[in-house]
């Protein structure tokens, strides 16, 4: 009679040791949860030797049947080693052909990685033909000779690994334009290439997603080999079951699905941390917990919610440069560990965050060394802990120091976890990891603390029950079906997905949805649904096709020695560049100013770009793609100037221009040159009108650094103005100073529109500047949901007196601070710095710090409003607010305690800001602004509010951009403080000849 297959192996390859675990699934009810077996190793070099020791050890110790195992689960980032690494003998070069048509040309693929790693991946590149709009009609088709000539050149460069990139082509379900651009490589270079098509990949954010592409293609040759060196063992002890890799998220992929997405295994660790030990809990899908990784050196904690996922981080994760759009688990680490130093400085306890790490059992003092470390002074305080010999250190160390040990430990692990809660109710937090001896039994803030048995190995028993998903990411129109019609269909296609992947049908459900409404396109929604259930052991052998490897090529059952890459290695040099901003000394940097003009370098760039998305209050869109293509020009030696608007002679012709449209479109469809087009358009149809000078329309998000790209010298070649036309982000045209100061009937006519695809635009006249906001509105739907305009110029005269002042230098100097915040390890403080930097006490302040814990959207005429709301984490706050935003923050509001009154319309007591003045939401974690689009649930924030300047504060100017214009005329604008003019770089730092 054939055996019950069903035990699970679980094995994890940490960068130290190699956990190994059998479990019963069906026992894990019982008091051993149903764990028959486990191991810990140092991990060896070659991981296949350690993975079998690891599985014959279990074997052996248990009496285990191998006929007897349904599934081994492998966590590892072995695969990714080689890109952390640069190890040319196993990274593939890469071709990269885009079906984008003449978009995203200004930000060519690896623009953003570090140089070293570029120069070894990345081989050619082709912008091709092909591409989708955002509602699924054509950019352009593709055209089959453009790819046939391309295949001819990467076959000559002898390139194998080749990747396809279409703009939208995750909502490319009818044209499948990077399915039949496949067909024609692979028909052309034959099956011995590897073809990885992006949208298999990653979803929505092409840069991101293509990043992805290339480094799952790099890797792939090595991945197979790695796999199937994994499966070896397997083979030879007997195991007919499949083998499964863990992904980032705590999901599992076949042998074979991982080895054609090995980038999708990246970080498992935490997750199969958090999921192990929700596991020997028995609670993984009852209620939300903190799980507590102390190891030797530092101590992660992350939440794992009810739904039996951790919560996730961001929408993009970096690996060794190089940013992609995978969600990651939200993990915090503190420098708190088993190997921890511990010693008074200044007369107050310290433990860590210097560590003896795997020296522990040379250097503490309990194995005969000299070190004091936490591990000694737990020893010391425990009489039921015995590590090393206790004598050593029990009676010793002073019972004063062993106190003030318990209480600093104590109080770090409390601080650490009060900043991961969501909700001030109690959490259970369960302690896993070898140094998990040193946490109390009892934490401010747990509804209980838990140090379950095999806590030791708790990553293998993630990787061991780990289940399956699937998750779908799309745009749907809903003219013809309602958004909740929708909503059901793409669930079901999610859980269709997850039971194809092996889920099983009776345990997949529906775990996270999230859905967004696209501003000025209409009848749009970005919908993100994720399914996951656990494995079907039943089908088990659909999944256990071994053999990873291509015809051809061998299976390497050691990887040793893995033998040269298909291509040969780059020969241009290998930098270690970063290819992010020059290290420069903060306090000594001076700007390029010579003769009242600002030359811009990528120093101030960086600075101008993190100040513009700040000044953005929510809106505007990223701009980094924007400050990508800047700092493309400058890298080609062209310049960018920047002039005082005091120094404008009265008849100077200062133009205007920006781009209009959702910044869904805008992270997917890359710019092309329709602001060039816009201008170049507006100067033929408007003859002897050419300006002289460069504005933005606005300081906020994107358009922020249009003024850069337009008066580059490779553009218009003429001076940026230092201010704008908004002193923020607002999301209309006639919400600008020009407007507001009403001199003349008009201020945006003539104007012209461009798509950047061959579509142009002419208004010469138009009613008003509503009219003229309503018509290029009504046109988006038509060119692409994204525009570049172009205004006709105004005098020097009316600029000095219409323009909000000095805004560039503001982005500058709020990118600074954020920039010298993270240098000196400060981010906490980051909010402050910002106040100081634009102006101090007198003309802003820190509104609050917490947690986003709630968000909701609407569309509403092309326009998303919605509510976001944040929590408290620290003392100096209470209570939460709630933040209205249309695009842009409107008001940041306090939300009563129950019982306060009974909650209804808004008072003004309860106005911390509103506009006019300015909201912005600031990453706790990194300084950076959060656009609206970005809100989610658990991130940790600041929201910073500053005074408007005096152009908006007139009555008229509050009549259009104040309470009443967003629909809160029941509340009363009363400024935040005193407006403060930001202080010119120009005049601060000229240099005159």
């Amino acid at each position: 009679m054939a055996a019950m297959k069903n035990l699970r192996i679980g094995v994890d390859v940490g960068g130290t040791n190699t956990d190994g675990v059998i479990i019963d699934p069906t026992k894990s009810n019982d008091e051993d949860r149903g764990i028959v077996a486990w191991h810990k190793a140092p991990t060896t070099t070659d991981p296949s030797h350690g993975i079998a020791n690891a599985i014959t050890t279990m074997f052996k110790s248990a009496s285990v049947d191998p006929a007897s195992v349904a599934s081994v689960t492998i966590g590892t980032t072995h695969f990714v080693n080689a890109v952390v690494t640069r190890d040319r003998t196993r990274l593939s070069r890469v071709a990269v052909i885009r079906l984008c048509g003449p978009f995203s040309k200004h930000a060519p693929p690896c623009v953003d990685w570090p140089t070293s790693l570029r120069n070894i991946i990345l081989g050619h590149y082709a912008l091709l033909k092909g591409g989708l709009e955002v509602d699924g009609s054509l950019i352009s088709d593709i055209k089959e000779e453009e790819i046939i000539e391309q295949c001819r050149i990467i076959k000559e460069k002898g390139i194998k690994s080749i990747v396809v990139n279409g703009v939208f082509s995750p909502i490319d379900t009818i044209d499948k334009q990077e399915e039949r651009a496949s067909e024609i490589i692979k028909r052309e270079l034959g099956n011995d290439v590897d073809i990885v098509l992006s949208k298999t990949v990653a979803n929505l954010g092409f840069l991101e997603r293509e990043n992805a592409a290339i480094l799952n293609a790099s890797i792939l040759s090595f991945a197979r080999k790695t796999i199937a060196s994994f499966q070896t063992p397997v083979k030879k002890l007997g195991l007919n079951c499949p083998v499964f890799i863990t992904q980032n998220d705590g999901t599992i992929l076949s042998g074979k699905a991982a080895s054609q997405l090995p980038i999708r295994t990246f970080s498992s660790g935490p997750t199969n941390s958090m999921r192990g030990a929700a596991f020997l809990m028995g609670k993984q899908e009852k209620e939300a917990m903190m799980v507590v990784d102390v190891g030797g050196t530092t101590t992660d904690v992350g939440l794992l919610l009810a739904n039996g996922f951790p919560r996730q981080q961001a929408a993009y994760s970096e690996l060794s440069g190089v940013r992609m759009n995978f969600s990651y688990p939200d993990v915090k680490s503190i420098g708190l560990g088993g190997g921890s130093l511990v010693r008074r400085v200044e007369g107050k306890m310290q433990v860590g965050p210097e560590s003896v790490g795997y020296k522990l059992p040379e250097k503490a003092l309990v194995f005969g060394g000299s070190v004091a470390t936490a591990t000694d002074y737990i020893v010391a305080a425990s009489s039921d802990v015995a590590i090393g010999e206790p004598d050593k250190v029990r009676g010793k160390l002073q019972e004063e120091d062993v106190q003030a040990f318990k209480t600093e430990t104590k109080r770090m692990l409390e601080s650490i976890i009060d900043t991961m809660k969501t909700s001030p109710e109690d959490l259970p937090v369960l302690l896993v990891g070898g140094g998990a001896v040193i946490a109390p039994d009892e934490l401010k803030g747990a509804s209980r603390v838990i140090k379950p048995r095999w806590s030791g190995v708790a990553n293998a028993i993630g990787a061991a029950m780990a289940r399956v998903s699937a998750v779908i990411d799309t745009v749907k129109s809903t003219e013809k079906q309602s958004q909740k019609e929708l909503l059901e269909e793409i669930c079901a296609e999610a859980k269709k997905k997850t039971i194809e992947a092996g889920g099983s049908v009776d345990t997949v459900a529906i775990v996270e949805v999230e859905d967004l409404p696209l501003q000025y396109v209409a009848n749009k929604t970005r919908f993100m649904v994720r399914a996951a259930g656990d494995f079907d052991f039943s089908r088990a052998g659909d999944f256990s096709d071994l053999d990873v490897t291509k015809d051809g090529e061998e299976s390497e059952t050691s990887l040793e020695d893995t033998g040269a890459t298909i291509a040969a290695p780059s020969t241009e040099e290998n930098t270690d560049e970063a290819d992010a901003v020059t290290e420069v000394d903060i306090d000594t940097y001076k700007p390029n100013v010579k003769n009242r003009e600002w030359w811009i370098s990528e120093t101030d760039l960086a600075w101008i770009t993190t100040g513009c998305y700040i000044l953005g209050t929510g809106g505007g869109g990223s701009p980094y793609s924007t400050m990508l293509r800047v700092r493309g020009i400058l890298r080609s030696g062209h310049t960018v100037r920047v002039v005082n608007p005091d120094d404008l002679a009265d008849d100077a012709l200062v133009g205007s221009g920006g781009g209009a449209g959702s910044p869904t479109v805008g992270i997917e469809k890359l710019s092309a040159d329709e602001m060039m087009d816009a201008q170049t358009t507006l100067r033929n149809l408007n003859p002897g009108n050419s300006a002289t000078h460069i504005i933005p329309l606005e300081i906020g998000g994107s358009n922020g650094l249009q003024g850069l790209v337009l008066g580059a010298s490779s553009n218009m070649n003429v001076p940026c103005i230092d201010g704008d036309w908004m002193g923020r982000a607002y999301p209309t045209k006639w919400q600008t100073t020009p407007v507001v100061f009403g001199e003349r009937p008009i201020v945006f006519a003539p104007v012209a529109v461009a798509d950047g695809n061959g579509n142009t635009l002419y208004m010469p006249t138009a009613a008003s500047d509503l009219k003229v906001e309503q018509v290029i509105r009504a046109a988006l739907s038509q060119m692409g949901s994204a525009v570049g305009t172009a205004d006709a110029p105004v005098t020097g005269e009316e600029t000095r007196r219409w323009a909000v002042e000095h805004t560039v230098s503001l982005s500058w100097r709020i990118g600074r601070e954020v920039a010298r915040a993270r240098k000196e390890n400060r981010i906490d403080t980051v909010a402050e710095s910002i106040i100081d930097a634009i102006g101090g006490a007198e003309t802003g302040s820190v509104l609050f710090k917490g947690k986003i814990v709630g968000v909701s959207r609407k569309l509403h005429m092309g326009h998303v409003y919605g509510e976001v709301v944040i929590q408290s984490t620290t003392p100096e706050f209470t209570g939460r607010i709630k933040i209205p935003f249309k695009n842009e923050n409107i008001a940041a509001l306090r939300v009563p305690e129950e019982g306060d009154r009974a909650t209804g319309e808004e008072r003004n007591e309860d106005v911390l800001a509103i506009v006019p003045d300015l909201i912005a939401v600031i990453d706790a974690q990194n300084g950076e602004a959060i656009g609206t689009p970005e809100y989610r649930y658990g991130l940790l924030v600041s929201v910073i509010g500053v005074t408007a300047s005096e152009r908006w504060t007139s009555e008229r100017g509050i009549e259009i951009g104040g309470p009443k214009a967003f629909g809160l005329g029941h509340l009363e604008y009363k400024p935040l403080g005193r407006f403060v003019k930001p202080v010119s770089v120009i005049d601060e730092y000229d240099e005159r000849a």
